[in-house]
């Protein structure tokens, strides 16, 4: 007598169809069973792929490059491109005559890239205007993956969680940079002069300036002396300046909701450090203090701070 539980035989065989036409029947209950079978029982070796959900519907933590950023990319690089060709069919270039070597123009402009150089030759020693500076700006910006530990606004940018970098830029980039490029265009007339819009560029008129060192304006003579008391200033200046930074840093509040440091100023330091917040300040203090010299120049016609034979700042 056959077994009725046996899977061979003839009643083996009768009973693979019936099962296979219960499954059927079952429909999405049978599938939803096989759905939540585990992943684990998979034959070793066999390649399981899981579906990945098509981003475009809804709102996703995440979106493909291609077509969504691409695409918004290329839509942005077709309009300035138009934008730029009508702009240069409809305007004519600022350019000027041939070189001629026996005539100089007044004023002798660099062209417009180095135009911010040029003005801040104005204010600083050429070594230091023309290369400490630009090397610090080239420094900064490769030190930047180092120094910013903040991990929100990665990949988008809100003034609010970025505050500080933002301003930052905007200092450094369009005052620092821009600016100096208009001024240099638009206000820098003959002989380097200061003119204001809509003023004729006369080049017979001088401008009666005298600039003086600030050891000089104090009563010092001799370059020691003049030396000695440029560095104490200039060392004081940064101790101040870090020491404001730091409490600046130090007092942000706690459980700050645009924060990613729950413990506000204090947690922010400690994950910093103390190699990351002195170069971050140092950079950031002399930024400020193109500024300070800037001021310094025009309110007291202050030539240099530090002199020596050799270097002056």
């Amino acid at each position: 007598m056959a077994n009725p539980t046996s899977g061979s035989g003839a009643n083996g065989g009768e009973r693979a169809p019936s099962m296979m036409m219960q499954a059927a029947a079952g429909g999405g209950g049978g599938a939803a069973a096989r759905s939540a079978a585990p992943r684990a029982a998979a034959p070793a070796g066999k390649r399981i792929e899981v579906p990945i959900k098509k981003a475009g519907s809804g709102i996703e933590d995440k979106l493909h490059t291609w077509p969504f950023l691409v695409r918004s990319e290329f839509l942005m690089a077709v309009a300035i491109t138009v934008v730029l060709t009508i702009w240069s069919l409809t305007i004519n270039a600022p350019l000027e005559g041939p070189a001629n070597t026996t005539r100089t123009p007044n004023p002798s402009k660099a062209p417009w890239y180095f135009l911010g150089l040029q003005e801040m030759l104005v204010f600083f020693d050429p070594w230091y205007a023309g290369v400490v500076l630009p090397s610090f700006v080239i420094v900064g910006l490769m030190l930047i993956p180092f120094l910013d530990i903040n991990p929100k606004g990665n990949g988008y940018y809100t003034f609010k969680e970025r505050r500080f970098e933002i301003l930052t830029f905007l200092l450094g980039f369009q005052v620092l940079w821009i600016a100096f490029i208009i001024i240099g265009t638009f206000f820098r007339g003959p002989g380097w002069n200061w003119f204001w819009p809509g003023q004729v560029w006369d080049p017979h008129l001088v401008e009666s300036l005298t600039n003086v060192d600030l050891p000089y304006l104090l009563g010092f003579r001799d370059y020691l002396t003049s030396a000695i008391f440029g560095l104490i200033v200039i060392g004081a200046y940064y101790v101040v300046g870090m020491a404001l930074f730091y409490w600046w840093v130090r007092s942000q509040p706690a459980n700050n909701p645009w924060s990613s440091f729950p413990g506000g100023g204090k947690e922010m330091l400690e994950n910093w450090g103390m190699v990351r917040f002195g170069i971050t300040g140092f950079l950031f203090i002399t930024m400020i203090g193109v500024f300070v010299k800037m001021a310094m120049r025009h309110a007291f016609n202050i030539k240099y701070i530090l002199v020596t034979p050799w270097i002056n700042v």
